[in-house]
């Protein structure tokens, strides 16, 4: 597929759309990921449209009669299945790296392990369960607010990636690159845009929690490993959700 002719606009979007998810694209060519790390700027637009679709299978749940609680577990296996769980999985890895070794190198070869262990486990439970709650708290108030959840959610991964070094020489997070500061902040813009259309004001609530989140990973990770993986950008994404998810169960529940 050739991207010579698409807007710059248009490619980070393909790309970002790429990696974030497993939803079925042309296959772009080589040359195209020489701009994942200007793509990051669109995250949150793929965060939205992911949220979207998941928001669809949840409303279609609520629409068949079933409880808020069953249509947000209908609503959180869209997102896995759309997102081939890779943030779930970087969650489970960060936690058993962090908290499994004893040095940097001990913990990052712990979060290359395919294999899962307590933290992990204990890591996945929890922050699911917060997710499955929150979303059916908010479920039966509408749908938008699943869009502007998954939207802010992924902005705070580019300001993880601007923020922080890579932590080793290879692996998906260095292949991807180190956005700019500027592109960064578009990204929050974005997210922001996004949410207010979504949840008026109380998206400013949204981007603070989402922040504050994305902050507490940041600190640890550069603490326990000295920078950042792609593992560690997917456990921000679940933090940051889930701060988010509060913040909006407080604001508009």
């Amino acid at each position: 597929m050739k991207t010579d002719s698409f807007p710059s606009w248009f490619t980070d979007l393909l790309v970002a759309a790429t990696l974030l998810s497993r939803i079925p694209l042309p296959q772009l060519p080589e040359a195209a990921f020489a701009r994942a790390p200007n793509a990051c700027w669109t995250y949150p637009i793929v965060g939205a449209v992911l949220g979207a679709l998941a928001a669809c299978a949840a409303g279609l749940s609520l629409a068949l009669g079933l409880p808020a609680v069953f249509a947000a577990g209908v609503l959180l296996a869209a997102l896995m299945l759309l997102t081939g769980a890779m943030h779930e999985d970087g969650l489970g890895d960060t936690a058993d790296g962090f908290w499994g070794g004893v040095d940097h190198a001990r913990r990052l070869d712990i979060m290359r392990d395919s294999h899962i262990g307590s933290f992990g486990v204990l890591a996945l439970i929890l922050i699911t369960g917060l997710r499955w709650s929150a979303y059916a708290a908010l479920l039966p108030l509408g749908l938008l607010q699943v869009i502007a959840v998954a939207a802010l959610s992924r902005a705070g991964m580019a300001c993880v990636m601007a923020a922080l070094p890579h932590s080793r020489d290879d692996g998906l997070s260095k292949s991807v690159g180190r956005p700019d500061a500027p592109t960064a902040v578009l990204g929050l813009g974005i997210a922001l845009l996004i949410g207010g259309l979504c949840v008026g004001g109380a998206a400013i609530g949204g981007l603070l929690a989402m922040l504050a989140g994305t902050a507490v990973v940041g600190m640890l990770a550069r603490r326990k490993i000295g920078g950042q993986t792609g593992d560690v950008l997917g456990a921000a994404q679940q933090i940051s959700e889930v701060c988010t998810l509060g913040a909006f169960v407080v604001l508009l529940a």
